[in-house]
C-alpha cells in the first residue's frame, strides 16, 4: 500500500510541473465527432512550442454534454479553467496559442476577446447542465486519464478500498453499503446491502461478484460511461463487494459492441494485476 501512495504521489508532482493541462474528451461520442484528430493538432502545435515541455495533453472521460462534443477543456495556472465546445484541428491549435506558457490571465481574457472563433466556441461553466448535477461515481470522469492507473491513484484511487481492507470487517461493509441507501441501478432498486448480506450468508465455499455491463436499452449509456471513463472504479467496488461477501473470483460482463468499454477494462486489470493490487494476495 505503501508503494502505491507513493506512485500517486510521484503522479501529482509531475502533474504540477506543468503550466497549462489540455483535457480532451476521449468517450465514444466524442471519437465518433473527431477528437483524435483534435488531439493530434494540439500536440502538434505543443511539440512548436519553445516551451512545450510546460503544456500536456490529457485524454479524458466523459465531460457529460456529448452533443456539443469534441470537447476540450484547459486548466491553466493563473488563468480560468475553459471548456471549449465543437472544437476541430484548426480551433484545437488556437486554443494552444491562447493559454500557453505566460499568457496571464489578462493576456489571456484580451486574447479572447480579439478572437471571435475562440470566444464563440466557450462553454460557459455556469450552464444549467452543468449546474444541476453533482457527480459521485463519475466525480473523476472529465478529470483523469481512464487508462493510467498512476492518474486514479493521484486522485485518491484505491483508498476506499485501502480503507476497507485495514479498518473494517466484512459485515461491517455489508452494514456501511446498507445504512448509506445505495440501490440497484437496473429498475428495480434493490438495496445492494442487502444483497451483499444475502450473498455472505449464501452457503457455499466459493463465490463470484458479477458485474453486469450489459445493456439492451437503445441509448443506454450508464453502464458503457462507468466502464469507459473510471474503469479502476469499477475494479475498486468489485474488490470491496469480494471482500463483504467472501467471493474469491469476480467476472466483469460487457456488451461486443463496447469495444472502448472491454479495451479499457483490460488495461486496468493488467495494470492492477502488476502493482499487486488484484491477485491472489490483494493489495
Amino acid at each position: 500500500m505503501q508503494k502505491l501512495q507513493e506512485l500517486a504521489q510521484k503522479e501529482r508532482d509531475r502533474q504540477e510541473q506543468f503550466e497549462s493541462r489540455i483535457f480532451c474528451c476521449s468517450s465514444t461520442a466524442c471519437l465518433a465527432t473527431g477528437s483524435i484528430s483534435v488531439q493530434d493538432a494540439i500536440n502538434q502545435k505543443i511539440e512548436a512550442l519553445e516551451q512545450k515541455d510546460k503544456m500536456e495533453v490529457v485524454p479524458i472521460g466523459c465531460m457529460g454534454l456529448c452533443s456539443r462534443g469534441p470537447l476540450v477543456k484547459v486548466s491553466t495556472k493563473g488563468q480560468p479553467e475553459v471548456m471549449y465546445q465543437e472544437v476541430g484541428p484548426e480551433l484545437a491549435q488556437e486554443i494552444v496559442v491562447a493559454h500557453q506558457l505566460g499568457a496571464g490571465e489578462t493576456a489571456f481574457e484580451e486574447h479572447i476577446q480579439n478572437n471571435g472563433q475562440l470566444k464563440e466556441h466557450i462553454l460557459p461553466q455556469d450552464t444549467p447542465f452543468f449546474t444541476k448535477q453533482h457527480h459521485f461515481i463519475l466525480a473523476q470522469s472529465g478529470t483523469i486519464n481512464p487508462e493510467k492507473l498512476e492518474d486514479y491513484l493521484a486522485h485518491d484511487g484505491y483508498t476506499t478500498l485501502e480503507n476497507v481492507l485495514e479498518n473494517m470487517s466484512p459485515e461491517e461493509v455489508c452494514d456501511e453499503i446498507k445504512a448509506s441507501g445505495l440501490r440497484g441501478r437496473g429498475g428495480a432498486g434493490f438495496p445492494v446491502g442487502t444483497k451483499w448480506h444475502f450473498g455472505r450468508q449464501a452457503p457455499g465455499d466459493e463465490k463470484y461478484v458479477i458485474i453486469n455491463g450489459d445493456e439492451g436499452d437503445p441509448g443506454a449509456y450508464m453502464d458503457r460511461t462507468m466502464m469507459e471513463q473510471v474503469p479502476h472504479r469499477i475494479l475498486e467496488g468489485l474488490i470491496i463487494a469480494a471482500y463483504a461477501i467472501g467471493a474469491s473470483q469476480g467476472y466483469i460482463y460487457v456488451r461486443g459492441e463496447y469495444p472502448i468499454a472491454i479495451q479499457r477494462l483490460q488495461r486496468a486489470i493488467r495494470a492492477a494485476k502488476r502493482r499487486g493490487i488484484l491477485g491472489k494476495s490483494v493489495m
